[in-house]
């Protein structure tokens, strides 16, 4: 065995067996979605550089280096932005790229046409 291989568990895991897969189907449609973590912020979203006008956008997510936000509009990945808030009574602009984007899952963004951009910021 190298060092770069993995050592043996020691615990050998039977796929099929029927309780293992009682379980795992009751996690079948789950999805991870860390929106409400945060507290939805308005916001304006510019899409590329030399954008004038700004459009509505919902700012649900941010730490160091991104942010996710929600519009009722697709963004194209690779698309330059800047998304500008109002942050303890200060005007915040933040330049970023849009690295992924998809409709909402959640059936209120179905039925509101929400689409959750992910955006990388520079």
């Amino acid at each position: 065995m190298s060092h770069y291989s993995k050592p043996p568990s020691g615990n050998i895991v039977d796929w099929s067996h029927p309780d293992l897969q009682l379980l795992l189907s009751k996690t079948e449609g789950w999805s991870l979605d860390n929106r409400g973590v945060h507290a939805p912020l308005a916001c304006e979203l510019h899409i590329g550089w030399g954008a004038g006008v700004g459009r509505a956008a919902t700012l649900v997510y941010q730490r160091e280096g991104v942010m996710v936000v929600e519009t009722r509009f697709a963004i194209p990945k690779g698309e330059h932005v800047r998304v500008d808030r109002i942050q303890a009574g200060a005007a915040r602009s933040s330049w970023g790229i849009v690295v992924d984007g998809r409709e909402g899952v959640r059936a209120e963004d179905r039925a509101n046409g929400v689409h959750v951009h992910w955006v990388h910021m520079r």
